[in-house]
């Protein structure tokens, strides 16, 4: 069965980038979020085992998007993947649950380095 891969971002560019840097080989399928509300309603549809989630979006933002998710012990897998690191950016995400926080934008390799470390890949 086919992994449910959500990208969330509200760059279609960022978006698309995301998606191409997922490996061929993982069954997945694929589907997007422009923001952190339209992330949470795919996953309530199934759409989200794992969550590519960018911090700086409208509506709801990445930060708030991993609260909701930790509030709510929604099952999902989520991997940050932001423009800008800064430690304290960091320190939070992991303190709400994320797996992981990558730089964007992210390469074939650092995806399959982070999904082979969660035994994913």
């Amino acid at each position: 069965m086919a992994l449910s891969i959500l990208i969330c971002d509200d760059s279609s560019f960022a978006r698309k980038q995301m998606a191409r840097a997922v490996p061929a080989e993982l069954d997945a399928e694929i589907s997007y979020a422009c923001n952190g509300e339209e992330a949470l309603q795919a996953i309530e549809e199934g759409k989200g085992e794992l969550l590519f989630l960018d911090l700086t979006m409208p509506v709801l933002d990445g930060f708030e998007t991993l609260k909701v998710i930790r509030k709510n012990d929604i099952n999902t897998m989520v991997i940050v993947v932001s423009g800008d690191i800064q430690p304290e950016a960091y320190q939070e995400v992991m303190a709400n649950g994320a797996l992981d926080f990558i730089k964007k934008p992210a390469s074939k390799d650092k995806i399959r380095e982070v999904l082979t470390k969660f035994g994913i890949l």
